[in-house]
C-alpha cells in the first residue's frame, strides 16, 4: 500500500500578488529617501495654511500594498489578506537588518565617493525611523484590510471603489501619523510635516486607489480563470 500526498492547489493571483507585495515591502523604504513635488499637488498646502506639498515618494510603494491587500480581500477574503499582511513583515525586517549590516561593512576603496556617501546616507537611518516603519506598516496595513472587509460585508460586493478608497484614506492617516510621531517626535516639530505628509498622501489615495482596485481585481479574477499549463 503506497501512501499518497495530497496537493493543495495555489491560486495564481495569490501566489503572483504575495511575491510582487513582498518587493513592494522592501523597495517601499528606499523610495522614502526622496521627496518629491507632484505639481498640482503641490499648490494644495497653501489654501491649508502650509508650505508647498511634497511627498516621500515611498507613498507610491505603499499604496500598491493598500492596493494588493485590499484585492486580495476582495478575491480571497479577510483571514487570507491578514495573512499577506502578518508574512509581509519577514521581507521588511530582513531588508532591515541586511541594511544595517551593507551599512556597517567597510566601502571598497574603489568606489566612487559620490555614490559611497550616498548609499550610506540611505542605509543609515536611525532605530527610531525603522521601528516606525515597521509599527506604521503592520498597523496601517491591518486597518485598511479590516476596513476594507467590513465595508464589503455591508456593502456586499458593490462600491469597490469607494470600500477601497475609504480604507486606503484612513489606513494612510494612521500610517502618517504612527511614522512621523515614533520617528521624529521631539526630534523636531513635527506637526506641519505631519499635516502636510497627510494632505499629500489623502489626495494621492482618493484619486489612485479606486482605478487601481479595479485593474488588480480584474487581473487576479483573469489570472486564476486561466486554464493550468500541464
Amino acid at each position: 500500500m503506497t501512501a499518497t500526498t495530497a496537493t493543495v492547489p495555489v491560486s495564481r493571483s495569490l501566489f503572483a500578488f504575495a511575491i510582487f507585495y513582498g518587493g513592494m515591502v522592501c523597495i517601499a523604504g528606499v523610495l522614502g529617501n526622496k521627496q518629491v513635488a507632484l505639481g498640482p499637488l503641490s499648490a494644495i498646502g497653501p489654501v491649508f495654511g502650509l508650505g508647498p506639498l511634497a511627498v516621500e515618494a515611498g507613498i507610491f510603494a505603499f499604496l500598491l500594498l493598500v492596493v494588493v491587500s485590499s484585492a486580495v480581500a476582495e478575491l480571497h477574503g479577510r483571514h487570507v489578506a491578514n495573512r499577506l499582511v502578518q508574512i509581509g513583515f519577514v521581507p521588511l525586517i530582513v531588508s532591515i537588518v541586511l541594511s544595517v549590516v551593507v551599512h556597517q561593512l567597510p566601502a571598497a576603496p574603489e568606489m566612487i565617493p559620490a555614490n559611497r556617501d550616498a548609499i550610506q546616507l540611505v542605509l543609515g537611518a536611525t532605530w527610531r525611523i525603522w521601528l516606525g516603519g515597521i509599527i506604521a506598516y503592520g498597523t496601517s496595513q491591518t486597518l485598511n484590510v479590516t476596513i476594507f472587509s467590513w465595508l464589503k460585508g455591508r456593502e456586499g460586493s458593490n462600491l469597490l471603489w469607494l470600500r477601497a478608497g475609504i480604507a486606503s484614506v484612513l489606513s494612510q492617516i494612521v500610517d502618517t501619523l504612527l511614522f512621523v510621531g515614533i520617528a521624529f517626535y521631539g526630534v523636531f516639530p513635527i506637526q506641519e510635516l505631519l499635516m502636510g505628509q497627510m494632505l499629500a498622501k489623502v489626495t494621492l489615495s482618493a484619486l489612485l486607489v479606486p482605478p487601481l482596485i479595479y485593474a488588480f481585481v480584474a487581473l487576479g479574477r483573469r489570472l486564476d480563470a486561466a486554464p493550468a499549463r500541464a
